[in-house]
């Protein structure tokens, strides 16, 4: 890896972008965690695209669910906010959406106020094995009961998709799988979904890029915290008219567990580097937002998260941090407001782009 041979990449640009106009979209892991960071900074979003992710603190539905504090996180990240026994035992949104009032009375989050303007969309794939899709029904309850006006919410629950961001790609999975790399032929690319119910009529995606995907040094925006369980490097696409000097929005896309540039499978405890997969630069450069971007002068952000399994951080499979696994004390989580260690990274990020 390049970071291994001393390779430093450099800084993210500023460009001029206007960052009352930004959105943030993800997949699985990547789906809480938009979610997430379109409430603890909704002063700063537009509009959230949402795949197959829960709703806000869904990971604390049940906080009896273990002895010790940090189980129960997990407990109710694995049964309760992906794979409740019944939609019954799921996550409740009317008690979520009275935290989620609660955590920004407590300063903790924006107000929620701000998202009575958003646009919002959610999607579950009705082959979904991994996140059952009256889990994903809950999001879009959440943000109706936040004040986000019916009609400005697309729900979709009928495409049979499984696990998965859809594209148009011959090459990747079949329709229903629910494998890596998560990223399955539908005959269309989502991504454009996301954006266009966003922002409203876009034009359509370049079929040439004029701009270039980025490198850039991540650590700086999560000061080198091993904690942050973030990768040295993010990408970012920047189309050659913002390069030059143009306006632009910024679309964040939050890639979902095992699909990080670096991303390794962890064999007792140990990065097993000798059987690494091929597929870590897929969600940045195959999912279509690129090509949207070009056409439409939008930078999209890559953001990038990385698997660790040791005794301070159990997250092997390179996932957002939506049940408290970066925590400084596990018995009090902090991943979902503003002080998380990864949502004031990604929001750092953001900044820098729009010239602070």
């Amino acid at each position: 890896m390049l970071a291994d041979q001393g390779y430093k990449a450099p800084p993210l640009p500023r460009f001029r972008a206007d960052l009352s106009q930004s959105s943030v979209s993800g997949l699985s892991s990547g789906a809480f965690m938009t979610v997430q960071l379109h409430l603890a900074y909704s002063g700063s979003f537009v509009g959230a695209g949402i795949i197959a992710g829960g709703p806000f603190r869904c990971a604390e539905s049940f906080r009896a669910a273990a002895a010790i504090a940090e189980d129960a996180w997990e407990l109710n990240a694995l049964y309760v906010c992906m794979n409740p026994l019944i939609p019954q035992v799921g996550p409740d949104p009317v008690h979520l959406a009275a935290v989620a009032r609660e955590t920004a009375r407590q300063g903790l989050i924006d107000p929620v106020e701000n998202l009575v303007d958003d646009r919002v969309y959610v999607f579950t794939g009705s082959e979904d094995s991994v996140v059952n899709s009256s889990v994903v029904e809950t999001t879009k309850r959440f943000y109706e009961l936040l004040g986000v006006a019916p009609d400005a919410i697309r729900f979709e629950n009928t495409i049979p998709a499984g696990h998965s961001i859809i594209t148009d790609n011959p090459e990747d999975n079949p329709l229903p799988a629910n494998r890596p790399p998560y990223l399955n032929n539908g005959g269309f690319m989502q991504s454009q979904h996301i954006l266009e119910h966003i922002y409203g009529p876009l034009k359509p995606p370049s079929r040439r890029l004029s701009g270039r995907i980025i490198r850039f040094d991540q650590t700086e925006f999560f000061d080198g915290e091993p904690r942050a369980c973030m990768s040295d490097f993010a990408y970012a696409y920047v189309p050659k008219a913002v390069e030059e000097g143009g306006p632009c929005r910024v679309h964040i896309a939050l890639h979902g567990c095992k699909q990080g540039y670096n991303y390794v499978n962890f064999v007792n405890g140990r990065p097993d580097l000798d059987n690494a997969v091929p597929y870590g630069n897929r969600y940045f450069t195959t999912t279509g937002y690129n090509e949207m971007a070009d056409a439409n002068d939008l930078v999209i952000l890559y953001p990038q998260a990385q698997g660790a399994d040791n005794s301070k951080t159990q997250n092997p499979d390179g996932c957002w941090d939506w049940w408290g696994y970066t925590a400084e004390d596990p018995a009090h989580p902090d991943y979902y407001s503003r002080n998380a260690i990864q949502i004031r990274a990604i929001h750092r990020m953001l900044k820098r782009l729009g010239g602070e």
